[in-house]
């Protein structure tokens, strides 16, 4: 909505004009919804979000979540422009090729290098989920009714969800299909020790590191959630998992985990797309096909891994550690005996030093799986109480992630102020009276001897009352 212009007398002579703030655009408008609301025919308030004790590291992260669209295209514009210098091509190029390719094998080896790669993937991954959650999902959720702020928000969400899903889960699960170990536990483990992979398996794999990394990004500078710390752990541990899991060699169980947790991901996502969009009977089926899907691929299929740990692994790895790249590999060596337990750590920083088999790595990567399989049983005691309300005629509602707030706070947060004009000196002359006859269609009345008349004293008020001139011209 636009505003009239206001001005103010002052006592030389001259007119103060003043003019509402333009319409701030520093928050996505379709999203937060109308910033602005008409409180009665003379006053206008600004809808701004309530800022309560927010500190330094608060303001960040509202900024970053505000800028994340601008900030990613700046990177990715900076980087492109210096990689079109030749001298820097060589710098550059390693945020968006793989890095360590072998011509002899045809493969890939491991480095510090790769980082460069996962750091290119995040900004892409950031990027891509902020412009598409805005401009493609936030519409489609309004053009289906949807008003709330909160359920549009959680629809963007989700529907990005299912859509990552869509892509990953796919090619996870044609990694798995032309894997060796496709179907055969005991092949996980065999041809260790390995420390180069396919370009597509590297390519996957940090990809897939890249976004679980991102996830830890997002659940800290967005809104909280009631689980944010167990799911903030869950993504600690996958990323942890797959990234001793890359650099230890064992990309073909870490593929397979991740197949597994994909799966009943990407059925949680649809069920709740479905919810906000309002097929509630959808969404019941495929809350029970998620519930399925989680219950076999989470809690049988990923404690068949784990036994293949356990069993499989003493029988085919060879015990010892290994040292050097591919090429020049060295092994079995005898653990040392100078370095405790840290020589277990090697592999993470170090790409050519030891990396070893024995039962303390055994022990250490299944004590992780076992930990995040803890958190998925308890998220699996709230889905079944979900499936209970089901049965019971409510309809499937998520019970495991919401805000900490409650679901009808979408006023309570923010405030309302009353718009405060901006003065500016200008003369008398400058008050266009003809713009105010267009607006309310009164024609001015000429007099010889005054020069300007008004037609009415209840006109004439209203008139000053616009301008500001009320109290100073009776």
């Amino acid at each position: 909505m636009s505003s009239p212009p206001a001005t103010t007398a002052s006592h030389d002579g001259t007119a103060k004009s003043s003019s509402l703030p333009p319409r701030r655009t520093g928050k996505p408008q379709h999203i937060n919804g109308p910033l602005y609301r008409q409180a009665n025919s003379n006053v206008v308030l600004i809808r701004r979000p309530k800022r309560k004790n927010e500190g330094p590291m608060k303001q960040l992260a509202r900024w970053f979540v505000d800028n994340q669209i601008g900030l990613s295209f700046n990177l990715l514009a900076l980087l492109f422009l210096a990689h079109g210098m030749p001298r820097a091509r060589d710098y550059t190029a390693k945020y968006f090729t793989l890095s360590y390719y072998n011509p002899s094998t045809g493969k890939y080896g491991l480095g510090w290098a790769d980082g460069h790669f996962i750091l290119f993937c995040v900004v892409v991954l950031t990027g891509l989920r902020a412009a598409t959650m805005e401009n493609i999902l936030a519409p489609l959720a309004k053009s289906q009714g949807m008003s709330k702020r909160k359920d549009i928000t959680r629809f963007s969400e989700q529907a990005w969800m299912v859509l990552y899903y869509s892509v990953f889960w796919p090619l996870g699960l044609y990694v798995y299909r032309q894997s060796p170990a496709y179907l055969d536990l005991r092949e996980l483990w065999t041809g260790w020790p390995d420390r180069e992979v396919t370009a597509l398996v590297k390519g996957y794999f940090l990809a897939q590191l890249a976004f679980w990394l991102q996830q830890l990004i997002v659940i800290n500078i967005e809104e909280r959630r009631k689980d944010h710390w167990q799911m903030f752990t869950h993504h600690v541990i996958t990323s942890s998992l797959m990234y001793a899991a890359y650099r230890y060699g064992h990309t073909r169980v870490g593929n397979l985990i991740l197949v597994l947790m994909d799966v009943s991901d990407l059925a949680l996502g649809l069920a709740k797309c479905l919810k906000y969009l309002g097929h509630q009977t959808m969404c019941d089926i495929m809350f029970g096909v998620f519930m399925f899907s989680w219950l076999i691929a989470r809690h049988v299929l990923y404690l068949c891994v784990c036994y293949s740990v356990w069993a499989h692994t003493p029988e085919i790895m060879p015990t010892g550690c290994f040292k050097s790249a591919q090429g020049s590999l060295t092994g079995p060596l005898e653990p040392p005996t100078d370095k405790g337990l840290r020589y277990l750590l090697e592999p993470l920083w170090d790409s050519e030093g030891l990396f070893c088999y024995n039962d303390s790595v055994k022990w250490a990567f299944l004590a992780m799986l076992l930990f995040l399989q803890v958190l998925t049983l308890i998220w699996f005691t709230m889905i079944i109480r979900v499936a209970i309300k089901v049965l019971n005629g409510s309809s499937a509602e998520d019970v495991r992630s919401d805000d900490e707030a409650g679901e009808d706070d979408d006023e309570d947060e923010f405030v309302y102020e009353e718009a405060q004009p901006l003065e500016q000196e200008v003369g008398v002359e400058e008050i266009d009276l003809k713009h105010w006859e267009r607006r309310t269609g009164i024609k001015r009345q000429t007099s010889v001897t005054t020069g300007v008349s008004l037609p009415g004293h209840s006109d004439r008020k209203e008139l000053l009352g616009r301008i500001g001139c009320e109290k100073q011209v009776e």
